[in-house]
This record gives structure tokens, sequence and C-alpha cells, in this order.
């Protein structure tokens, strides 16, 4: 374990909550008590699907905000000035992250959902679900970083400055790598609406992240971790009410075909075990030590999956194949990065052994 200390702007390496542990129990719920109602009570629902504005659903984006925000308050763009003292590590989850997890997702996207799994998915929904698995993708994760690089013991300077220069550059890279994987699987690119969401689900919160961030610090890092503990809960809660909307506009479908999210799932799980497995070698190759390889490894691996939720509602609607896509990633989420948590902690002798051999 690295004995480095926390910086005081550092995110505090809190355990995972009940709601964390347990997100896939949650979000099956969801899946339960959205398609239920969405059976039982199709008006209400539909009439939040009409209240839009400039192609944006209100109440949704509204919940996203809640969602998002209290997770880029853990993140410090100050950190910045220390990803040149891992610069092998961070260059490898550049790497992983930029120039290859979009590209291996579409074309797992066009593998599975196109050619193997076509005759058992919607024919008109199959450009859709692709797109969300692209959305889901071109993203790498924010918040649930910090608490899989604490199961790993990784260094916890590395992963602050690599999730802050992740977002930084997700700022300017997410619409074009987007945009191009969409061109290439022949899916029409809604250009406005890309950029709306960009600056909705990326650029304002941000922004008032770190404006409400260093208020909190100003108070002092007791008021600080005291308003991350309370806030924690509502970030959880708006995107439990949010799938629970979108079951409810999916059930029909789910009804019909409730295959569809085990067939999704399929490429999500591949991309996770061929990105986590490439940049933990890649470090290895690289003589970089296990604090970093791992939580490098795990970044590389994991997604940004409230902001392909939102993405996908924004461009593509509640009751697409997009919007279903990117909640399959939601699902598997957990589970999945523990997984991937226990085998790099089971290999350290084996990842050690190849870095001292150098």
């Amino acid at each position: 374990m690295s004995t480095t200390a926390l910086p005081a702007s550092a995110p505090a390496p809190a355990p995972m909550s009940v709601f964390e542990r347990y997100l896939t129990v949650w979000v099956l719920l969801c899946i339960v008590v959205g398609i239920a109602l969405g059976q039982l009570l199709p008006g209400p629902f539909q009439a939040v699907g009409r209240m839009e504005f400039a192609k944006v659903n209100i109440p949704v984006g509204l919940l996203i905000w809640v969602m998002i925000i209290p997770m880029l308050l853990k993140v410090d763009f100050s950190a910045l000035h220390q990803v040149k003292q891992h610069w092998r590590g961070i260059g490898v989850t550049l790497f992983i992250n930029w120039a290859v997890k979009p590209f291996t997702m579409a074309f797992l996207g066009w593998l599975f959902v196109r050619q193997v799994f076509a005759p058992y998915l919607p024919a008109g929904q199959l450009d859709s679900y692709v797109a969300g698995l692209i959305l889901l993708a071109a993203a790498p994760c924010t918040a649930m970083v910090f608490v899989w690089s604490r199961l790993t013991h990784g260094h916890p300077l590395f992963t602050l400055s690599q999730v802050a220069l992740n977002d930084t550059i997700m700022v300017f890279a997410f619409a074009p790598i987007v945009a191009l994987l969409l061109g290439l699987s022949s899916i029409t690119v809604p250009w406005d609406t890309l950029l709306t969401s960009v600056v909705l689900y990326i650029v304002a919160p941000v922004a008032i992240a770190q404006v409400w961030r260093k208020a909190l610090l100003a108070r002092g890092q007791a008021a600080f971790d005291a308003a991350l503990e309370k806030i924690g809960p509502l970030s959880i809660a708006a995107l439990l009410a949010t799938l629970v909307l979108l079951f409810a506009f999916q059930g029909e479908a789910i009804l019909k075909q409730p295959l569809v999210i085990a067939m999704l799932a399929v490429p999500i799980l591949i991309q996770v075990a061929f990105n986590s497995a490439l940049a933990y070698w890649l470090n290895r190759k690289l003589g970089e030590s296990h604090s970093v390889a791992c939580p490098s490894a795990l970044i590389g691996a994991s997604n940004f999956f409230e902001l392909a939720v939102a993405a996908a509602i924004s461009l593509f609607g509640f009751e697409s194949g997009a919007a279903l896509a990117t909640v399959v990633g939601v699902l598997i989420e957990v589970p999945v990065m523990l997984l991937v948590v226990r085998v790099v902690n089971r290999s350290k002798a084996w990842y050690e052994s190849g870095v001292h051999a150098r």
C-alpha cells in the first residue's frame, strides 16, 4: 500500500456505501418498479416525457445534475501538476481511455449487435443500441474510480491527477469522438444536440462543482467532507429515479424481448476485461508500480455511465435503444469492477515479479 499522505484537497477514501455496494440490486429493483409503473400508469410517464425544452427533458436534466455534480465535487483540478510524477501510468491510461476503449466498443457493438445477436434484437433499434454502447465507452469514469482505487490500495495522488486530467480532456474530446464513431457506424449525428449535451452535462456541472468545491473548502476540510457525506445519497437517489423513468418507457420492449439486456451486456463485459487487462499489462511492461497499475487498469475499464445515460436520453430519447444500452452499463458496473479489483489484488505477486525483474 502506498504510504503517501493524501493532500488536504484530495477526496477522502471512504468505504463503499450501502447504495454503492448493492448498486446492482437497486438497479434491478428499478427495472421491476419502472416496468410495472409504466404499464400501470402510462399517462403520467408520457406527460413527463413531453416536458422538453430544446430537445432536453427537463425532469431528467435536473436529475442528471443532482447525479453528476456531487461526483464532480471530488475532482481537484489543481492536481494536474502531479501528472508528471507518474507519466508512464498516466500515458497508459490516456492511451486506453481515448485511443482504445471507444474504438474497441464501436467494433464490439458492430460485431455483437449487428452481426451475432441481430436476428434476436429489434431491427429498428440496432443502430441505437450501438450508439448507446459508444456513448458508454467514450467517457472515462469520474467518481467511482476513487472507490476502486481505495479497494486496490492505489496511489491516491495518481488517481486524483488522472481523474482531473481525464475530466479536462473530456470537455474537449467527448463530442468529437462520439461524432466520429457514430459517423463510422453510419448513425446520423445531431451535432446541435450533441454539443448541447456536452455543455449541459460536462461543462456546466464541472463549473458549478468547482465553484461549490472552492466555497466548501474555504470553510475547512471537515465542512467539505461533511457536505460530501450529506449529498452523496442524493446522487444515487437521482440515478435510481432516472432509471425508474427509463424503464417505465422501456418496459414494453423489455417484456417482449427479455434477453435484450443480457445480449447488450456481452460487449460491455468483453470491453471491461480487455481494457483492464491491457492497461494492467502495459503498466507492468513499463515498470510502473502496482499501486499505480491498479487504478490505471480500473480507470481504463470503467465508464462515466451517468454522462452516458444523460447523453443517450438527449440524443435519442427515453424510449431509444441507446438509453437502454447505457443503463445496462449501470447494471453491471459494480459487480464487474469488483471482479477486476479482486483480480489485480490477487495478482500483485505476479505483477511485481515482472517489474522487479527489469
